[in-house]
Parts: C-alpha cells; structure tokens; sequence
C-alpha cells in the first residue's frame, strides 16, 4: 500500500516585532553649534539611564544649529543605548522656542531640561528625576551655587539676574535658572501658554505647582561660547518686564506725578517771580516749561504704550514659537 505524501512541516512564522519601549524619563536639549560636546552628552545620559528605574529619552532639538551637530546626532544616536530624538527646526528660532519644541514632542512621564554645552552636569536630571517621583513637587529648579565663568560673564550673569529677581520675580534663584525638570502636567500648562516675545522662566513660575530646588555647581565651558549675549539679555530682560510686570506703566504714572509736583512748584515761582517784576518776557518761562514737560510726558507714554501694544499685536497673530521642519525617533526595543 502507496503511503500518503508527508505534509511539510509548516515554516516558522516570522516574529513580530517588538513594541518600542514607552520613556518613563524625558530630557530636552537644545542644539546650536554644539557638535564638539554632544558624544559627551550622550555617554553620561546612558549612565544617567542606567540608574534610572524606568526607560530615560533624549530628545535633541537642533535649532538652525551651522555647524555639523545635525550629522554628528545622526551618527551617533541610532547606535546609543538609550531612546533618543531629532527634531529639526526650519530655522534658529531660540533656545527657550527650542525647549518648547522639546516638551512637546518628549513622551516621558517626568522632562528635564538641560544645555548641550555640558556646563550643567547631566547627572542633575537624576536628581529633578528622583524629586519629582517622590511626589514632593512638580518642578525641580537647579540653583547655582557656584559657577566658574570668566570674570565678564559672570558679572553680566549676576547683574542680569539680580535685576531679573528685583524687577520681576524675587522667587528666582540668584544665579538665575538654566536647568529644570518637570512632570508632563507643567509641561501640558507651559505648552498651551502660547505667548510669543515671553519668557519661559517668568512662565515657569507663573504657573505655580509645588517647586523645589536642587544645588549643583556650574562647570566651565569646554567647548564653543555661550551664545547669550548683551543683545539677548536685554531683549529678554524686556519681553519679562512687559509680559510680567507693570512697572513701565507705574513708572510713567510716578514721572507724570512727580512732574506735575514740579511744574506747580515752578508756576508759583514763575508767578511770584512776575509780581514782582523779575521776569521780562512774561509767560515765556511757564509756557516752556509746560511744553518741554508735556512733550517728554507724552513721548515716554506713547513708547510705553507702543511696547504693549505691538506685543498683543504679535500674539494676537497665534504665530507658533518655532517650526519643525523633521523628526527622527529612535526606539530601543523591548
């Protein structure tokens, strides 16, 4: 008897692969011109993620950045041992645009923020990491205890930031914020904060939560300069005057007050004056006064008012902070 054909074994379904593994911890980070320290930067985030209970995240946000910082992420993060991110933007829009783009596209459950010229030590975002699990507060702010600047830079950091604490928050700390970590909630709340020519510290606090602080000391730059410059500082140090306070409005109104004082004092020495017969020309001097305090009144005011005005005019416009133009993600598998 003919024996039936054998059935073939069936072949081995192929494996499906494995979901990508979802970042408990995120860590945005602007990139401009910083080609020469980010293999650095990823290193000491793997040994970050390593003592990490959960997944940890970089996510790279190369701001117009010239020189090669683009190639080099390239290179290196698909091969790093952590999950990682590249989102491009259209142009330099900023670093504080940067980070919100960052915080928008980070998918962990607690972000930190950090430069990409290594002078806030990455070992920092364990810390935020560790508070904000704990359940303690929402928002980690490093505060400088030291900082190893040269002697120019560190003046104009300390001069910006004492006036940033006097005029507009004093909550800051003094050495002013460059690193921070927060929980997906605070970041939700900063990202539907759509406020063009803002300020992202001044927004930090704004929204309120619980805050600590966590001490760290700045290294020096190893690489590169710092791109804060005067020009930036002034700019931002005005966008948080009239995004926060009302002090140019305060400060006109005490102008007008204390002119108006002045002006009736010199109209009753104008007048005693003219009774007396001191005075030739007679009301030449009043009416100079009048004009020279009312012209400089009336400039101060419409400046004043021009500035907030052209700032609702940008918002009301609903522009975005930046543009993304790419993005690259890079998963490790389960």
């Amino acid at each position: 008897m003919t024996e039936p054909p054998a059935i073939p074994a069936p072949e081995p379904a192929a494996a499906a692969p494995a979901d990508p593994v979802v970042p408990e911890f995120s860590v945005v980070i602007p990139v401009y011109g910083n080609e020469a320290t980010l293999g650095a930067v990823i290193e000491r985030l793997e040994g970050v993620a390593g003592r990490l209970p959960g997944p940890l995240e970089a996510v790279f946000v190369v701001d117009g950045s010239p020189d090669g910082s683009l190639l080099v992420l390239e290179r290196l993060l698909p091969e790093a041992k952590i999950a990682g991110q590249i989102v491009v933007h259209s142009r330099n829009f900023g670093s504080f645009p940067a980070i919100r783009t960052g915080l928008a596209a980070a998918r962990g459950r607690y972000i930190g923020v950090m430069a990409a010229d290594l002078q806030e030590p990455p070992e920092l975002m364990e810390e935020f990491f560790d508070v904000l699990r704990s359940g303690d507060a929402d928002i980690a702010i490093g505060r400088r205890e030291s900082r190893a600047d040269p002697a120019v830079s560190s003046f104009l950091s300390r001069a910006f930031w004492g006036s940033y604490r006097r005029l507009i928050n004093p909550a800051i700390p003094r050495g002013g914020v460059d690193v921070f970590g927060c929980t997906r909630e605070v970041a939700g709340h900063l990202l539907s904060l759509g406020e063009a020519h803002s300020s992202l510290v001044g927004l930090l606090y704004w929204v309120g939560f619980r805050r600590t602080e966590v001490p760290y000391s700045r290294v020096p730059r190893s690489e590169g300069r710092s791109g804060w410059t005067l020009r930036k500082r002034v700019r931002y140090m005005l966008d948080s005057v009239f995004s926060f306070t009302d002090i140019p409005i305060s400060l006109l109104s005490t102008v007008g007050f204390l002119g108006a004082i002045t002006t009736a004092l010199v109209g009753v020495v104008v007048f005693i004056s003219w009774l007396t017969g001191n005075i030739d020309e007679i009301g030449y001097t009043p009416l100079m006064l009048v004009m020279l305090f009312s012209t400089f009144v009336l400039l101060s005011g419409l400046g004043v008012v021009g500035s907030y005005v052209w700032r609702t005019y940008e918002n009301s416009k609903s522009r975005p902070v930046s543009v993304a133009m790419s993005r690259q993600v890079y998963d490790l598998d389960a």
